[in-house]
């Protein structure tokens, strides 16, 4: 079985994909998913969210929410407004934002893959969110929202890409709001699928950036429905994206107290294993290792002790030092998954954000964090070993809409 394939894509039809498109489902609670579709009878979140069109006080794990998702796509089908593709092919999806652009490859990745790590793992998931998906693909008989995986170096991969991109896109969709670009060139000629298909079997192994819970889903979906290998529903819908070309943000921490210390004991304590130094403003830090934190109104730079710094890739990481020398032990936090002390923050909202929260109260302490590079994704990954919950903050976020993944 090959590692991709190419599939009868549902897409929007001509000149209705920005009437369509929709931010990913799991970037919004559903009162901001309600705000967004306001007056977007079309929008995907109809779809993706579809508790919001639903009473307010219905769980959004209601059975009524997956048959009003299935109800929803129905009608989007039936007005043609989304069209399924009469033979397979692949897809070029590039976004670009700011000064990043990142170009990948749509396709339908091997649900087998995945289960012999080699679509390799980085995250554990949560069963009550992978019910949710799979509860969602079973509903709609499709699998709406991409997992974003990461090829490395594919010189070839490339070289096909950039001919594919090179004429007009078949969507071009500017969401000016969010300043992300969205655009779409279908691949329909056999031979250059053949060359892509071929390019990825010849490598040993893609990565998971993000869609832990989509992909463990795919791979339930498969185990109860069994039959031909060969079958769409073994496969899940996938981007795949060079390593160079992602951009990962900080993901930096909040947390609600001082654990019963006051400022000096606290600044003498991470002195035992940081360099402290006060700043005139914000710290956003530029190597790894190095930190922000703002207490009681004043930015911090702190440097770990160079000599902690561990060979382990995922204890070397910058989310795990804090962790370990800081956020557990000083702070008592020592189950971010669960303590409801600490909160996490996107980088895409900037350091301010963090100095801001603390100011107006209820948060005391704020951490700013160097980005985790791809390059220390990927060593997680390789040494089979999972990233602390929040390390790696993806911009900009794939669209959903853009191309779903229908079963026969």
């Amino acid at each position: 079985m090959s590692l991709i394939r190419p599939f009868k894509g549902l897409r929007p039809a001509k000149d209705h994909a920005d009437e369509i498109l929709a931010p990913p489902y799991d970037v919004m609670s559903s009162a901001e998913a309600r705000q967004k579709a306001q007056g977007k009878p079309h929008s995907f979140l109809h779809i993706s969210k579809p508790e919001i069109d639903l009473p307010e006080d219905l769980s959004p794990y209601d059975p009524q929410v997956y048959e009003k998702a299935a109800e929803n796509m129905r009608k989007l089908v039936d007005k043609g407004l989304l069209q399924q593709e009469d033979v397979p092919a692949y897809y070029v999806y590039r976004l670009t934002w700011k000064d990043v652009q990142m170009t990948g490859l749509v396709a339908a990745a091997s649900v087998a893959d995945y289960d012999k790590n080699r679509i390799r793992k980085h995250e554990f998931t949560r069963p009550v969110k992978e019910d949710d998906r799979v509860r969602q693909i079973e509903a709609v008989n499709a699998q709406t929202g991409p997992v974003m995986l990461v090829y490395p170096k594919a010189p070839k991969v490339d070289r096909i890409m950039a001919i594919a991109t090179a004429g007009e896109a078949d969507m071009d969709v500017m969401w000016k709001e969010e300043g992300v670009r969205h655009q779409l060139w279908v691949i329909y000629d056999e031979e250059m699928i053949a060359d892509l298909t071929a390019a990825f079997d010849e490598m040993e192994a893609v990565y998971i950036a993000d869609g832990h819970h989509r992909s463990a889903a795919a791979s339930r979906i498969s185990a109860s429905k069994g039959g031909d290998e060969e079958a769409i529903h073994h496969r899940f819908l996938s981007v795949i994206f060079p390593h160079h070309e992602m951009k990962i943000l900080d993901y930096n921490r909040l947390v609600r107290d001082l654990n019963g210390h006051t400022v000096s004991e606290l600044l003498d304590a991470i002195g035992q294993h940081f360099s402290v130094a006060k700043s005139n403003g914000p710290v956003k830090p530029v190597k790894a290792g190095e930190f922000g934190m703002y207490l009681e109104g004043q930015w911090y730079r702190l440097e770990i002790d160079k000599g902690l710094m561990p060979e382990d890739p995922v204890e070397r990481l910058d989310v795990s030092l804090l962790s370990k020398y800081i956020i557990d032990p000083l702070l008592g936090v020592s189950d971010p998954r669960k303590d409801e002390r600490i909160d996490f923050v996107g980088g895409i909202r900037g350091v301010e954000e963090l100095s801001r929260r603390v100011d107006e109260g209820g948060w005391k302490v704020a951490f700013s964090l160097f980005p985790t590079r791809m390059e220390d994704l990927m060593a997680v990954a390789e040494s089979g070993q999972v990233m602390p919950p929040k390390s790696t903050w993806f911009e900009p976020k794939l669209a959903d809409g853009v191309v779903s993944l229908v079963f026969d």
